[in-house]
Formats: C-alpha cells, structure tokens, sequence
C-alpha cells in the first residue's frame, strides 16, 4: 500500500483546491462529474478537516447522530500533519487517494498524510470516512457502522454489544453488572454504552476509518473510546470479538471519566482506586498487595514519603507492570471509604494532577483523614501492616 501510494504522489502532478492548507487533489481522482456537486464535496472535505483540531462535538461537518463513532476518527486524525524529529507542525500535507459514489448522495473518500524528507516519501496515515450530502453541503462520518450492519447487537442493561456472530452471554452480564456497581458508587447517572469487539488491531482500524496510521506499527492489540451524548463507545481490537473477557480495572478509569474530568483527577489516586476496585492486568488487588509485600514493603527501614515518586515497576513483566504508589493509595483510599465514605474519596480523586510536590494531594488528605508529610511514613506502614 505505501509503495502504492509512493508512485501515485510522485508520478502525477496534483493540483490544490483553494488554500495551500486544504486538502491536494492528484488528477488521477475521479470526482463527481456534476461541478457543483464536486465543488461541494471538496469544499466540504475541507471544511471537515480544517475543524479536526476542534473538540469532536464543534465539528459542523458532522451530523450528531453520527458523533460518537466519528469521534474516534477525529482523534485519530488530529495533529497528523506534526514531525517532532524535524520540529514542523505542518510536515505532512493531505492528499485525496479515492472518492467513490455509494448512491447520488453519499460517497466513499480516502485520503492521506505523506511527507518529503529530501526525495524520500513517508506516508504518516491513511483514512476513509463517508460523505453524505444534506441542506447544502456534505457531512462526514466514520464507516462503523456501514462496515457493521450485517453485526448482531444484544443489550443488557445500558449496555449495548456488537459483535459478528456469537457473543459469551455470561460475561458481558458480568460486565453490565460492574458497570451499574461502579456507577452506583460514584453516585453517577448510568449512560449508555456501545461495545464493538473486532479480532485484531488493524481489524478494528479498518473498520473505524483508519487504512493505515504510522503510530500503531507492530501493534497487535488496541481499545479505542469516545464519549458522547451521554454514551460510551469502545472499539475492543483486543482479540476479544466475541468477549469473553473484560478488564475492570479500565472499566473503572471510564466509569470515573463521566463524573470527574481527566484534567483535574489525581492519577496515583485513580490507580489506587482501580488496583483495589478492579485488579490490575488480570492480577487481583490480593494478589497485587502480596507481591507488594514480598517485592517492596519487605525492606523496614524504607521511608514512604521519600520513596514516594519514584515509581519503581513492582510487576512481573513489562507488560504486567505495577507501582507501589498505586498500592500505597490503595490503601488510603480503603481507610478513607471505611471511615468517612465514597464521598471523600471522590473529594481525594479531585485533588489535581500528579506533581513534584503534591501540595495539594497532601493538604486535601489531611483535611480528610488527618494523613500529612510529617506522619506519612509512620501512617502507610500501619496501613501496610493491617492489610491481610
């Protein structure tokens, strides 16, 4: 495919239409031949992608019942055009590869991000969406669901599930279930979920409207979500098609997401919280707090406060990784829920980004349960210490 596109890019001259930022059309492409449904189409085009940098939800190029799973694609398109290595923020321009009628009013596009290095090609990615034209210009849409209409859905509870030909029943009820547990203990209204299992990475890609994108070379395995309109959606390209299996300690992380924003969360606490709610890699929380013991709190001369930040890989893999901070949080965030409630867990959750100095994770905590600098040591040994 890249070889391909290589020839096309460097054998025809193109031509752009309007702006040098818009997106090049080679003179190989075969537009619609009505003029104004071409001028249209391009204009549109775009327009679409002149607001990819936008929140997903300001994009005036996409119908709202089309947003939650084009939302996925425009985060996938955003900021392609950048190169660290060469420090240009506009290094890869976009070319027009296919435009395909479906219908007269819908049509079939492909487009891609390459650049120059000296007289070397590289093609950054390469993408699909739909166009559909509506009271006077085209609107765009990832291709989900028209590469799933043939997919069986079943719904339990608010969830949702897409899939081929066979779902495991059993677990995707486990799955609504904690999803109503985690809710329920976040005091969080239960929006809707979407779930779509594919087999592999580049299945899942596909189907979302990405032919190709650099950043996931060698990557077989990836789960991708957008939140919108009061609905989930997760795209599972984890080898998990007909899931028979989920993980809750990321069911956790989403399930926060809708009552607290990303920006303002304390990590090491959300962590905390989804080793003890959920586990971590499979590994349950009483299997992670054991290895803690046997790996880092077996060393009594260790100072908490002063090792605190250090994020020193506990796990039993790379891939399995774990971090004695999340465990050490664990358990405050234990101690909290026993002796105060949820309440003030969620008021430690909302204690800001991770930092150096943490003033005020610590000064929110004190406030909550009396644990400071000067006591933190002696207080997470006694955690430590009574957890079985």
């Amino acid at each position: 495919m890249i070889k391909t596109l290589t020839y096309i890019f460097l054998l025809f001259s193109i031509t752009a239409f309007g702006q040098n930022n818009q997106i090049i059309v080679p003179n190989n492409i075969n537009l619609p031949k009505d003029t104004i449904v071409k001028k249209l189409l391009l204009e549109s085009i775009n327009g679409f992608l002149n607001l990819k940098e936008k929140p997903n939800n300001e994009n005036t190029y996409v119908l709202n019942e089309d947003l939650l799973e084009t939302s996925v694609l425009l985060d996938e398109i955003k900021g392609v055009e950048k190169i660290g290595r060469f420090n240009n923020n506009n290094f890869y321009k976009c070319y027009l590869n296919n435009v395909t009628a479906l219908d007269d009013s819908t049509f079939q596009i492909q487009f891609s991000y390459l650049g120059i290095n000296e007289i070397t090609p590289i093609l950054k990615a390469s993408y699909e969406i739909l166009g559909k034209q509506k009271n006077g210009q085209f609107y765009f849409c990832s291709p989900l669901k028209h590469n799933t209409t043939t997919w069986k859905t079943k719904k339990i509870s608010n969830s949702l599930f897409h899939y081929k030909s066979t779902i495991n029943k059993k677990t995707a009820k486990a799955y609504a279930e904690k999803v109503n547990d985690f809710d329920k203990k976040l005091h969080a209204k239960s929006s809707k979920i979407e779930w779509y299992g594919f087999n592999d990475l580049q299945e899942g890609l596909r189907n979302i409207g990405v032919l190709y994108k650099m950043d996931y070379n060698g990557m077989i395995s990836n789960t991708f979500t957008s939140n919108e309109n009061g609905t989930l959606l997760q795209i599972s390209a984890t080898n998990n098609a007909h899931f028979d299996k989920f993980d809750a300690h990321d069911l956790w992380h989403d399930r926060l997401n809708n009552v607290i924003l990303r920006s303002t969360t304390n990590k090491a606490v959300d962590e905390g919280c989804a080793y003890l709610y959920g586990g971590s890699w499979g590994i349950s929380w009483k299997e992670i707090f054991q290895t803690f013991k046997e790996k880092v709190s077996n060393k009594p001369q260790t100072n908490w406060l002063e090792y605190y930040g250090k994020f020193e890989d506990f796990g039993k893999s790379k891939e399995a990784y774990l971090m004695p901070e999340y465990v050490i949080n664990a358990l405050i965030v234990q101690k909290i829920e026993k002796e105060k409630g949820f309440s003030e867990v969620l008021t430690l959750l909302k204690s800001g980004k991770y930092n150096q100095n943490n003033n005020d994770y610590f000064k929110t905590m004190e406030k909550i349960i009396g644990i400071n600098r000067t006591n933190f040591n002696v207080k997470v040994w006694e955690l430590i210490n009574r957890e079985k």
